[in-house]
């Protein structure tokens, strides 16, 4: 607990840990600007890194920011601070999305600060999971941990789900048919194995995973259309683990409370020993995106189509220098 600015060195390493997260085809669409005479760190976003067809009104792009919001407020935890944030602080400037204040006296998030070990060995796994369930207190603890976020989680039913897949496969046979989104998705892409050297955001081949045999699980499949020699097949789970994280409301705050949950249920998996993925596909399309909300619940908006269960730990996907994203004022 400090009055006093932490020192540049510290705030490198809260930025580099807030820049593990994730984010929609791995744009990292985030900047920081620290400034250090009075402890405040501001988070922007990357207007050079949205996707016009993909993400036209920047949903997806608040999301990530929440998201490596979610991490800077876990790694401040961990190193004993205890930031205190404001969103969207300026509405003359809609590309200001946070500013934390490093400076607080309160005693440091506990339940945050556990979750730090986590951020490093997150990663999206794009591979087959076991056919497993998951238990019912892990799902009551995912849940709680959106919750203090102010979003919710809920795991639909078997007939909910099996209307999820298909909802997948919907908006996966109108991307085939657009060439202005195949296109977008592959600029941010990359079919290369072993990904090209130098190689600093996207999603390189090695983290696709396998081709499904079947349509059984709900994971984008990022070469759709592109040759990808090396690229093997294997069979998903039959009965895949899916939780919906939604919100009551849907604007660009709401969207950064999203994000920040998201990271949270995603840290919460990885600290229960899960692994996850997660798809935005069939909420990119609006004429299909109000079909994926679960009518019983009181969920208003959903935000994101997450794929949690028990297998192997994806590649950890490359990531941009804290240089290129952080100023120091």
């Amino acid at each position: 607990m400090t009055a006093e600015p932490p020192d540049v060195k510290t705030v490198t390493a809260l930025v580099a840990d807030a820049a593990a997260a994730p984010s929609l085809h791995n744009a990292q669409p985030w900047t920081f600007r620290y400034l250090q005479d009075i402890g405040v760190l501001r988070l922007y976003a990357d207007p050079e890194r949205t996707m016009p067809r993909a993400d036209p009104d920047n949903r997806g792009l608040h999301i990530g920011c929440g998201a490596a919001l979610l991490n800077l407020r876990v790694a401040a935890a961990a190193a004993g601070l205890a930031p205190l944030v404001r969103l969207l602080p300026d509405s003359a400037y809609p590309d200001f999305l946070a500013e934390v204040h490093l400076c607080g006296t309160a005693p440091p998030d506990g339940m945050l600060a556990r979750l730090g070990a986590a951020i490093r060995r997150r990663h999206s796994s794009r591979l087959p999971f076991r056919d497993e369930e998951i238990p019912g207190a892990m799902r009551e603890g995912l849940s709680e941990a959106a919750g203090d976020e102010g979003a919710q989680l809920l795991f639909p039913g078997a007939w909910h789900a099996q209307s999820i897949l298909e909802l997948v496969r919907d908006a996966e046979g109108r991307e085939a048919l657009a060439p202005d989104v195949r296109e977008e998705t592959a600029r941010w892409t990359h079919t290369e194995l072993p990904h090209a050297a130098g190689l600093a955001d996207g999603i390189p081949g090695e983290a696709f995973g396998p081709r499904q045999r079947g349509t059984s699980a709900p994971v984008r499949d990022f070469a759709v259309g592109r040759a990808m020699p090396g690229r093997g097949w294997a069979p998903f789970e039959k009965n895949p683990n899916i939780a919906l994280l939604g919100t009551a409301r849907d604007g660009p705050v709401d969207w950064l409370v999203a994000g920040q949950a998201l990271e949270r249920v995603l840290l919460r998996a990885t600290t229960d020993g899960l692994v996850a993925s997660v798809t935005s596909q069939p909420l990119e399309w609006p004429e299909i995106r109000w079909a994926v909300r679960d009518p019983l619940s009181s969920m208003g908006h959903v935000q994101m189509v997450i794929r949690l269960g028990y297998g192997p730990e994806g590649p950890a996907s490359p990531r941009r220098p804290v240089a290129d994203l952080l100023d120091i004022l």
